[in-house]
């Protein structure tokens, strides 16, 4: 049932939208191929016990838990349709 201007299954399009997003992101941070014997970004030796793990490590702890601080900043609020973004 729409309300207001927003036709018939608007409200589902954007929830869905806003669940293929957050699945499209989470995909792109999985690894694949073969793991790094060094971090990628500070060349530090990732230990065997990490790679077997994590298929496809390519951080050191230390470099990985700065990725996951700064990713976790991502309020992951789709905007694309809100009346507060239009506002803005």
């Amino acid at each position: 049932m729409a309300t207001g201007w927003a036709r018939e299954g608007a409200v589902q399009e954007q929830i869905d939208a806003t669940v293929t997003d957050a699945i499209a992101r989470a995909r792109s941070g999985l690894s694949s191929g073969p793991s790094l014997s060094h971090c990628a970004e500070c060349e530090a030796e990732i230990p065997e016990g990490r790679r077997l793990a994590v298929p496809g490590v390519r951080l050191c702890v230390d470099c990985q838990e700065a990725q996951d601080r700064e990713a976790s900043v991502f309020s992951g609020y789709n905007r694309r349709g809100s009346k507060d973004s239009q506002l803005r």
